[in-house]
């Protein structure tokens, strides 16, 4: 059995936005050859991507805003939010293939086909449950958490977040929830969008001290982030999780033209292996990795490869 599910295919490529918007519909393939280059492709499970039905996106997701995306989707022209996220013709069917996919691979895991699944188009995590923000529309990494509850039991999540922006829209969403442990290294929101993530923020009444925000100054790099990240690990390893959710944005690498953080792509690797170490170790090997942002497209590639060779060889 190959122990790696990966997810690529038109349906997951066409979410991206038209006439030269960062997060374009180029960003899979630019992935993807480098995957075949370097070998990876005959090492996995392909997947096709997969719809999800309204019911499961309207788990996380308010129905009046899934039926605004539906409806905005169908006319083709405007944002879905504040003027970051245009609207584009089938939108509604490439969002719904990005949160779709993402539950294929989780019943994959969960039903012990695969040990661990990765979505290079996914990791929405600026979505909130009734507005989209920051190019994020449905936010499948929350999609997949009330999945994990509602299907098979799973309450005890942990979510890390290594892309450049803060993972606002999973945080608020879980912010007093003491059952989802996050940890989220990012540019210091002061200086970057959304302007969240503050170190103070650490969860909310019985969830207080659940939550690890660790903004990085602009222009930090391995060597930063790596001191950060040793503490981070034992912070996870005392959650004990049940499932482990990576979102490694390649925006944090160097070079991105969105943001400021100076990382390598063997910092996405490291992460990679150290979190399927400790999915080994609490939560019977699950672990699920999205792309996230990332729009240097050499820094996505490299990237998201290198987390994709952690989880086949770790």
């Amino acid at each position: 059995m190959k122990s790696v599910a990966l997810y690529v295919g038109d349906a997951l490529g066409r979410y991206g936005f038209p006439q030269g918007h960062p997060f374009g519909p180029d960003r899979q393939n630019a992935f993807w050859a480098e995957t075949q280059a370097q070998g990876l492709d005959r090492r996995v499970q392909l997947r096709d991507p997969v719809l999800a039905r309204r019911a499961e996106l309207e788990r996380f997701c308010e129905p009046e805003f899934v039926e605004f995306v539906a409806e905005r989707s169908e006319r083709g022209v405007g944002f879905f939010d504040y003027g970051d996220t245009p609207v584009f013709r089938g939108a509604f069917e490439a969002i719904s293939h990005v949160a779709g996919s993402a539950l294929d691979g989780l019943r994959q895991i969960m039903d012990g086909k695969v040990r661990r699944a990765f979505q290079p188009i996914g990791g929405l995590h600026h979505a909130r449950r009734d507005a989209a923000a920051g190019f994020c529309v449905f936010n499948d990494t929350g999609i997949v958490i009330e999945t994990l509850r509602a299907e098979f039991g799973i309450r005890k999540v942990a979510y890390i977040d290594i892309d450049v922006h803060h993972g606002d829209g999973v945080f608020y969403a879980y912010e007093a929830d003491p059952d989802v442990c996050i940890v989220d290294l990012h540019q210091d929101g002061r200086t970057l969008y959304p302007g969240t993530g503050h170190a103070n923020e650490r969860g909310k009444g019985a969830a207080e001290g659940t939550k690890l925000n660790i903004p990085l100054s602009p222009g930090a790099g391995d060597e930063v982030f790596m001191d950060e990240w040793q503490r981070a690990m034992p912070f996870l390893r005392a959650a004990g999780p049940e499932f482990i959710v990576l979102q490694c944005g390649a925006d944090s690498i160097a070079g991105d033209p969105l943001a400021m953080l100076q990382l390598s792509a063997a910092t996405h690797a490291r992460v990679a292996q150290d979190l399927c170490a400790l999915a080994e170790e609490c939560a019977q090997g699950r672990i699920m990795g999205f792309g996230g942002g990332g729009y240097n497209r050499r820094n996505l590639a490299l990237g998201w490869n290198g987390v994709l060779k952690a989880f086949l060889e770790t």
